[in-house]
């Protein structure tokens, strides 16, 4: 049992997020940590509902209310750990809820390595069984225990790496946490991931309009960051980013060519390629869910049901991922960056509050 624990500054980050902070700030006052040594702050990244309210309503805590015009989880997160001094910072997003046992645990792994500069646990989804999204989000939270080559919005952050590397990157709309990881890493640090609860996450989304502007935006992030490393001499997400141009662009490139091949009324011969075009475009998109299936089951442990279901999501998820890899690239050309409006920013809940 260590003594003398170092204090902590746990940040909280949200917008229009009154549906969880409370039950967020409550999982903090709850652990078994010692109270006195963690210091709470909510950064609010302008909300129009009571978020604030609902902070303030707790005396251990320092709420900081920005009002950008476009908020990102960077901006918050920056302005939260600036403002404390503790020697570790834990991060958290307003719609999880801290596990009671993960402070003590994380702060023993690091305590025992100097060259720890953050660690994160897992975090799961608190109904996977209310929707196919939340079921699948369920399935890719986490990695496998050991060293890490990237953390998540929720992890436990040495201050002194937080204060070499500045701290995150405020312009990213997505991929922020992962942006900041490998520039940690590249500052001397090591990311080491514990087999043990961290966090219970409600992802809440029950639409399918929810989940393919979150795979866009993943997307955007992929080609965000990837840029960002590419630029460092990294090879970090290079092969994701590839992956997705193939599987995406296969099908639709190809379904692109076909419509204009038919569109010219081109000889016989011609319009069979032309509707042979797309087919093969279809296979190397669907190659998940027609050659993978024995990996999905064996990797995450999956029945054969489930993982078929998982590998349709892997296959179609690449499309509205290339659509955020495009507009990218499309707004580094026209200098006009994917920026996060307020309005479309909020946290909903799986169950009733």
């Amino acid at each position: 049992m260590m003594t003398n624990l170092p204090d902590i500054d746990c940040i909280l980050i949200g917008v229009n997020s009154a549906k969880t902070l409370a039950r967020c700030i409550d999982s903090i006052l709850q652990c078994d940590y010692p109270q006195e040594k963690l210091h709470i702050c909510y950064v609010d990244g302008g909300s129009t509902d009571n978020s604030i309210e609902t902070a303030e309503r707790y005396k251990e805590m320092t709420v900081i209310p920005l009002n950008p015009e476009y908020p990102t989880p960077g901006m918050q997160r920056n302005a939260g750990w600036k403002k404390g001094r503790s020697p570790l910072v834990q991060f958290l997003d307003s719609d999880t809820v801290l596990d009671a046992g993960w402070l003590s645990k994380a702060v023993e792994t690091m305590a025992a390595d100097d060259k720890l500069g953050a660690v994160l646990g897992m975090r799961n989804e608190m109904h996977p069984e209310k929707t196919v999204y939340n079921w699948i989000g369920n399935i890719e939270w986490n990695g496998p225990a050991g060293k890490s080559d990237c953390f998540g919005g929720d992890v436990l952050v040495r201050r002194q790496a937080l204060e070499k590397t500045a701290g995150y990157n405020e312009a990213l709309v997505g991929g922020e946490d992962p942006e900041l990881s490998r520039r940690i890493i590249r500052a001397g640090w090591n990311i080491i991931r514990l087999d043990a609860p961290m966090t219970m996450h409600d992802l809440a989304m029950s639409t399918i309009k929810q989940y393919l502007r979150r795979a866009f935006r993943s997307g955007y992030g992929f080609a965000a960051v990837r840029a960002l490393e590419a630029r460092a001499g990294s090879q970090f997400w290079r092969y994701d980013l590839i992956k997705i141009v193939i599987k995406g662009g296969s099908f639709l490139g190809s379904s692109i060519l076909a419509l204009l091949f038919l569109a010219l009324a081109q000889p016989t011969g011609i319009k069979i390629i032309t509707v042979l075009l797309p087919i093969a475009g279809l296979i190397v998109m669907l190659s998940p869910r027609l050659f993978r299936i024995g990996k999905f089951m064996s990797d995450n442990n999956l029945n054969r049901t489930d993982a078929e279901r998982y590998a349709w999501h892997c296959s179609v998820v690449v499309l509205p991922q290339l659509f955020g890899i495009l507009r990218f690239h499309l707004g580094q050309l026209l200098n006009k960056p994917l920026r996060n409006r307020r309005r479309n920013l909020g946290t909903d809940l799986s169950t009733t509050a």
